[in-house]
């Protein structure tokens, strides 16, 4: 078939991290995987169902990491596919969004934007909150409306926005957790009380994916650990997405599937060979350490009595020296 050839070019082809990354995106940005996440965590969609949230409530197809719109210069919300992934200023650095589409709200005619970010690092602290950098998406998309979505002083029309963020591989503590951050009312002096909507506009949610074995392993938790799960296999992905979720295995959905997990196959082989070539340096430094302790040799002496290359001694000479 012709997807399986095109599957087997990508596999063939694509055997990088990026690649991987890329390939968790494609698979997020299925409306009905974004059905659920909507459904289990933004309020607006609640009630609704999962076939009524991704036939009727997302907007055109959403846009992964593919198109770069320069607010100063371009249309960044004036299109359904031109949504831009990247929104960056004439004064200020490229912000890059992995998923992003607009929605409507239900029994309205409301829309809202949306972001969906993957943090698959290890470290769920690199460098700095990952909540922070969220919040910051999510004033960049209200600040952004200025000029599309209203103009001078009328703010009224500014648009709810919501940044999504899935840890894949956060800290113990935080596993299986779903956490929102928004803007609340409180009342210091009397209790005067203003409308929601116009001080609810935006919400940053940090989905921490965890072990099966863990608390709260169900629903949505359960859902993108199996899809993003770089240990599962293809056929075991497909049986639970549709056996416990009624996902319908498309032709596109389980292309993306089987590529994701071939990628992380590939990207774990690629680890375990630089792991052992890492063992194999860190084993003749050791070995040549102890020939110069034991046989009062120079650094030379050593690493030819073991008879390393000439092209490798640099190598380990700065080794030794580190």
């Amino acid at each position: 078939m012709e997807i399986e050839n095109i599957l087997s070019e990508n596999i063939t082809a694509a055997d990088s991290k990026a690649d991987y990354d890329a390939a968790c995106k494609r698979l997020l940005s299925n409306k009905i995987i974004l059905a659920w996440i909507m459904k289990s965590c933004i309020e607006e969609y609640y009630d609704y169902s999962i076939e009524e949230i991704a036939g009727k409530y997302i907007e055109g197809t959403p846009q992964v990491s593919e198109t770069a719109v320069n607010p100063d210069e371009g249309d960044l919300y004036g299109y359904v596919r031109g949504t831009g992934t990247e929104d960056s200023t004439i004064t200020e650095s490229t912000v890059t969004y992995d998923i992003r589409f607009y929605a409507i709200i239900p029994g309205t005619e409301e829309r809202i934007s949306l972001i969906i970010n993957i943090e698959a690092q290890n470290d769920f602290y690199p460098g700095y909150p990952i909540i922070k950098r969220a919040i910051y998406y999510c004033s960049r998309m209200v600040s952004s409306q200025y000029g599309r979505e209203f103009t001078n002083s009328h703010y009224e029309k500014i648009k709810k926005v919501y940044s999504v963020w899935i840890c894949t591989k956060p800290p113990v503590y935080r596993q299986n957790t779903i956490n929102r951050y928004t803007i609340h009312e409180e009342n210091l002096a009397g209790d005067a009380r203003e409308k929601k909507e116009n001080y609810d506009l935006m919400a940053a949610i940090i989905i921490c994916l965890g072990s099966p074995c863990k608390d709260r392993y169900s629903g949505i938790l359960k859902l993108l650990e199996v899809l993003l799960s770089s240990e599962r296999k293809p056929e075991e992905k497909k049986q639970i997405l549709k056996e416990d979720f009624n996902i319908k295995m498309t032709s596109e959905l389980e292309s993306e599937v089987a590529l994701m997990c071939n990628l992380s196959k590939g990207i774990e082989e690629k680890g375990i060979n630089q792991g052992i070539k890492e063992g194999i340096k860190k084993g003749i430094i050791t070995a040549i350490k102890n020939l110069m302790e034991s046989m009062d040799w120079t650094e030379e002496q050593a690493m030819e009595a073991l008879k390393i290359p000439e092209a490798d001694k640099p190598l380990y000479s700065s080794m030794l020296e580190r």
